[in-house]
């Protein structure tokens, strides 16, 4: 799942050319998020109705707006995903000038900005009428957040899934979220100022200093820290501690939904009508990246990762700061966790079709 200075990638690289059956399969947890996200859908919803007194005193234990045991189990969500990056690959992006070129102008020219457009053409006005009117707001800015987020963790395996190059893939994820520490915000102030979602600048900076840029100033010291004692102590942790991310992942969704169970009880739709236009988003900026790729002649082991993380999200990031500004009871929040729940299942069908189309696709990159 991640690449680690442990590994070979030029290795690994020739044997994925080779067709050798080096991919790992997509590991348990992940393979059934979208299952596990359903389930603490349910549970969340059952403490809400059932302990109404349990999640109101969680929801009480607040410093400056800043939920403590979410903001606690939001640290131990994100940050063994960014001890798995290594910004010493940003010395390979030239390398790879063409594949990095789509993959940043899909992830922050594109994906943010035709989210917004989608989610201002469906929860504002074609889904209006079924959607609670004091939420859409709330709604569009958790797609918002979801789209400014380029994926971290996940891409490994969906690149590893596609034969993908593992040192484009890790170049990219190292320049994207060396971008982010700057671009998230800005990008996301401007796209929410011009949906009218008002979020005060001081609100959305605290927000980011919490959720990115100690969490990954503290991931790089550790990883550094880690490294020289061996790659392979540096692998032993980023192993141990995956599970407690993803443990914490559900729980911050039990907590977020015993909040949020009246409303989706009320309105069960919405949750479905909000994947709408996170669907349409990975079809159409997959797709884009895709094809982009192919007519500057990238290679198909390069065009694969390039779409997959054009398409997919930093959801954890996402669902972190939704929490964050607007609140565990939010539309925003809410939205964020759709995400979460159609990730896997989406991911895999582009995965399918990158692998599926890769005959197509060297007929074409070969008369480039």
């Amino acid at each position: 799942m991640s690449a680690l200075p442990s590994r070979d990638p030029s290795s690994e690289s020739n044997r994925d050319t080779d067709g050798a059956a080096c991919a790992p399969a997509i590991g348990f947890f992940e393979r059934y998020l979208s299952l596990w996200v359903a389930l603490c859908i349910a549970v969340g919803i059952a403490i809400g109705q059932l302990l109404p007194g349990v999640a109101s005193t969680v929801g009480g234990w607040e410093i400056a707006q800043v939920n403590l045991p979410v903001g606690l189990l939001i640290w131990i969500m994100i940050v063994p995903m960014l001890l798995k990056i290594d910004f010493a690959a940003l010395g390979q992006v030239k390398s790879q000038a063409r594949g990095i070129g789509v993959t940043l102008f899909i992830n922050w020219a594109v994906k943010p900005f035709s989210m917004a457009l989608l989610g201002w053409v469906f929860v504002r006005h074609v889904f209006a009428p079924w959607l609670p009117a004091d939420q859409i707001d709330g709604y569009i800015a958790g797609l918002i957040l979801l789209a400014a987020a380029p994926c971290t963790a996940m891409v490994f395996v969906w690149s590893r899934l596609c034969r993908g190059d593992p040192y484009f893939t890790l170049s990219q994820v190292a320049l994207n979220d060396a971008i982010m520490l700057v671009a998230f915000a800005p990008i996301v102030a401007l796209l929410l100022g011009l949906s009218s979602i008002v979020v005060p600048w001081g609100t959305l900076a605290i927000s980011v200093l919490l959720y990115i840029v100690i969490p990954v100033l503290l991931s790089q010291m550790w990883r550094h820290w880690l490294l020289k004692r061996g790659a392979d102590q540096l692998q032993a942790v980023v192993d141990r501690l995956g599970p407690f991310s993803i443990a914490a992942l559900l729980l911050t969704l039990v907590l977020l939904f015993a909040f949020q169970g009246e409303r989706v009880l009320a309105q069960p739709l919405v949750i479905a009508l909000l994947a709408v236009p996170i669907l349409l988003q990975v079809a159409f900026n997959s797709t884009l990246a895709y094809l982009l790729n192919r007519a500057l002649g990238v290679r198909h082991a390069v065009a694969g990762p390039s779409a997959l993380i054009g398409a997919s999200n930093f959801f954890e990031l996402a669902v972190a700061t939704a929490i964050g500004l607007f609140g565990l009871r939010s539309g925003a929040a809410l939205a964020t966790v759709v995400g979460v729940l159609v990730e896997v299942p989406v991911m895999l069908a582009v995965v399918a079709l990158v692998n599926r189309t890769q005959s197509w696709y060297e007929k074409g990159v070969r008369h480039v």
